[in-house]
């Protein structure tokens, strides 16, 4: 790991960068959703504050000092040059738009249950058991350096329904670097009796109490951000998501929950509220928690009419087709979310997903478009994705679905600087390898990109940076 350490008191503020930097060499990222962008031989300058402030092609270090600092009126003295190596290039950063810190102990235990007994035999319990402070530092602790090796600079958490827990995490990615949307999760039924609020009025007061410790220590949400996060439907008492929804409106903060993950999930939540709305969307719809700043993980069964009122809602998704597998709950149809206009992004979902890898996922976003081509008569050829497509999904397409757009996702001016340095070595018979991809040195970058996607790992994640902060660096 580079310099990040983790404390046991509180943060108070985020630490911007000292100086300003200069990064050169090839910078790749989303252009549109079919078509990534190569910039070779270029130079990116992001100033002390984390935000890119130039993008000059034909530019390298002799150039850079000789133009391009005095342009930006930069003292050489003052500027850090960060050089790539052959085989390597810049590339954002990774959002992951849905994922439980609080079950990251649990990666790769699902054994053979449904959704539904899966949360009782293993995520209640451990849930439950972060509420002593020094089980849950470590775990917390562990996810973020780990997310953060993979390249993920971005993170939308649920944490668990204790507070202490839930505003640690949110020091721990402040004092990290990484950026992330914390949830204390909110449920006052379904679930056992020692891992529930008691009433609705206590979970939203709880809630309250997140919500103002994050921004007690972060007030402009630079980096961290509260979010409205009531677990699922049937975890919540209907008194309960009418108050969150009038909470969302009131601070136009975002919310994040799943939706029809799991048929019988579906069957429970018809049978929960019947007077709420024909459909598992409407649910949410009726109690004010279908908004713009909506994130909806999962999205596997939604209807015609759902994924119609998701659209005029303007609610996002995150797909999540590692746990979608691992759970047995279905394949979303990502081309034709997609189609209806509704913005998709990446969600690693552990545990119930088994790996912390935003590359992980969007390669099994391509794996699980291609099963859904087999299901002959209900599916066309174009409902494959491609790499460039999974990788929008994993970088500008987060963005969109965490809210954040308009700072992060790409690498132009006005963005700020989070992104990844990937290594792709060369194959030498003499040298150790290094990573599972293997380059032998006549392919076209598109194909690099590929082998990246498909073989990929943590190996190849250099260096990691947040607003311009180097929060990862593999040693």
């Amino acid at each position: 790991m580079g310099d990040i350490g983790f404390p046991t008191a509180a943060v108070s503020e985020t630490r911007p960068p000292a100086k300003n930097k200069i990064f050169l060499g090839t910078f790749i990222h989303s252009k549109t959703l079919s078509e990534l962008e190569y910039l070779h031989n270029a130079a990116v300058a992001v100033d002390s504050l984390g935000t890119i402030v130039a993008v000059s092609p034909d530019t390298d270090i002799a150039k850079a000092k000789s133009t391009l600092l005095p342009q930006l009126n930069w003292p050489s003295d003052d500027t850090d040059m960060v050089v790539a190596k052959a085989g390597q290039f810049f590339f954002p950063g990774f959002i992951d738009t849905h994922l439980h810190a609080s079950q990251y102990p649990n990666v790769g235990l699902f054994g053979n249950s449904t959704l539904l007994d899966w949360l009782n035999t293993y995520t209640f319990p451990l849930e439950a058991s972060l509420s002593s402070l020094p089980k849950a530092q470590k775990v917390y602790s562990r996810v973020i350096r780990k997310t953060l090796s993979h390249g993920t600079t971005t993170a939308a958490y649920y944490a668990t329904i204790d507070v202490p827990a839930t505003n640690l995490l949110a020091d721990l990615c402040l004092s990290s670097g990484q950026r992330a949307l914390i949830g204390r999760v909110c449920m006052d039924q379904l679930g056992p009796s020692y891992y529930l609020d008691e009433f609705p009025a206590e979970s939203l007061a709880k809630t309250k109490q997140c919500i103002d410790h994050v921004l007690s220590k972060d007030p402009k949400m630079e980096l961290i951000t509260p979010i409205i996060t009531p677990r699922f439907a049937p975890a919540c008492s209907a008194p309960l998501m009418k108050e969150l929804g009038q909470l969302a409106k009131e601070t136009d903060l975002p919310v994040q929950t799943h939706i029809s993950e799991n048929k019988n999930e579906i069957a429970l939540v018809a049978s929960l509220f019947p007077d709420a709305g024909d459909s598992y969307a409407e649910v949410y719809d009726t109690f004010g928690l279908l908004t713009p700043r909506t994130i909806l993980a999962h999205a596997v069964h939604l209807t015609e009419k759902e994924a119609d009122l998701v659209t005029e809602r303007k609610s996002k998704v995150s797909h999540c087709p590692c746990s979608n597998s691992a759970i047995t709950s279905g394949a979303a149809r990502v081309r034709w979310l997609l189609d209806k206009g509704i913005e998709v992004g990446l969600g690693t979902d552990m545990s119930g997903g088994y790996s912390p890898s935003v590359l992980e996922a969007a390669r099994h976003a391509v794996l699980v478009s291609r099963h859904i081509c087999m299901d002959e008569g209900k599916s066309e050829e174009r409902d494959k994705l491609s790499v460039e497509e999974v990788l929008y999904l994993a970088t500008r397409g987060g963005a969109k679905v965490v809210g954040m757009e308009d700072k992060i996702g790409g690498l132009e001016v006005g963005m700020e600087w989070d992104a990844q340095l990937v290594g792709l070595h060369e194959v030498d018979e003499e040298e150790e390898e290094e990573g599972n991809v293997d380059v032998f040195g006549w392919e076209s970058w598109e194909e690099k990109i590929a082998k990246w996607v498909y073989n990929g790992d943590d190996r190849n994640t250099k260096k990691v940076w947040v607003r311009g902060r180097l929060v990862h660096e593999r040693k």
